[in-house]
């Protein structure tokens, strides 16, 4: 089935940070009738101050109700929502199971011919945390569903919006007298920029690939304190870079836990930055017809942007 530009495309978890890059790609595009579903309120604003012309639904997918229906008439549903980062187990199990469970039942219902679940490298990590432990349980519920559908699974990405990761980490580096970095710092990273992510996931939807799953990285690999420097030079920034020993950096991450409900990194997530993980991904260009950006440009459009660069989604 080809999808055409006035064809409904439902995006769950539409105002995060995949979702909210790619309704600005799938507009540029071209694509004209888009629903928007989240349970974020401050975020979903954002995206209707953005995009008067998408419809928003706030809803939680983890309850049943109304929402549903707007899976009637659907092309196409691409599946974003994830719980990324919390305190309790519980919390990821909710949102990365409990409320995927409820979209590939909607699907089913109202039968949508095609979904596009974003998944993550961390299936194939040595990570062994929540986060990882569900996204892999929700994989498996897309490719036992029945739903016809491909698997994108993306490496850490960076871009317009980010309130997390790379964006947090620019952020944090104007505001601190010096940045700090873990240990050496060598730890290989394969960052991915949003922007080439969702021209991936838009031939997607256009060509839809049966059963196909993609493990999709950045081109580049790159230590992180180099990520780290590139930022510094993308910004202009002048903040001294000091290197202090891992174990320190770690108890001070598991000290800032215990005051904030969302820490923006966490034990888990340093140690799954020094896991050594790399990851082997398609050749975007060849599948889906895109040329990455260099990581440089990348990291200057994301971050001094004058329309969307300053934009910073709640956690």
């Amino acid at each position: 089935m080809s999808v055409g530009k006035a064809d409904k495309l439902v995006l769950t978890g539409a105002a995060g940070l995949v979702g909210q890059n790619l309704i600005v790609e799938l507009k540029a595009q071209g694509y004209t009738n888009l629903v928007a579903i989240d349970k974020h309120a401050h975020n979903l604003g954002i995206l209707r101050e953005l995009h008067p012309d998408v419809t928003t639904i706030h809803a939680d997918l983890a309850e049943a109700g109304a929402w549903e229906n707007a899976f009637a008439g659907a092309a196409c549903v691409v599946q974003l929502h994830a719980q990324i980062t919390g305190k309790f187990p519980q919390e990821f199990v909710r949102n990365n199971q409990d409320a995927t469970k409820r979209v590939l039942d909607a699907c089913k219902r109202h039968g949508v011919p095609y979904l596009v679940h974003i998944s993550s490298s961390v299936v194939n990590s040595v990570a062994d945390d929540d986060y990882t432990n569900t996204k892999k349980v929700q994989e498996r519920m897309v490719q036992d569903s029945g739903v016809a559908h491909c698997v994108l699974r993306p490496t850490l990405m960076f871009g317009w919006f980010d309130p997390k990761h790379l964006g947090w980490l620019s952020r944090f580096m104007e505001k601190v007298p010096v940045f700090p970095i873990p240990g050496h710092g060598r730890y290989m990273r394969q960052p991915l920029y949003e922007r080439d992510f969702c021209r991936c996931i838009v031939k997607c939807i256009e060509t839809q690939p049966p059963g196909t799953v993609y493990d999709v990285c950045g081109d580049t690999r790159i230590d992180y304190v180099d990520i780290i420097h590139t930022i510094k030079r993308a910004k202009g920034l002048r903040t001294p870079i000091v290197h202090i020993p891992y174990g320190l950096f770690r108890l001070l991450l598991k000290i800032y836990a215990l005051f904030s409900d969302k820490p923006p990194f966490t034990a888990d997530q340093l140690k799954a930055l020094t896991a050594g993980d790399e990851f082997t991904g398609v050749d975007t260009e060849r599948v889906f017809g895109v040329k990455q950006t260099p990581f440089a440009d990348a990291v200057r459009e994301s971050y001094c942007d004058p329309r969307y660069g300053k934009i910073v989604l709640e956690r």
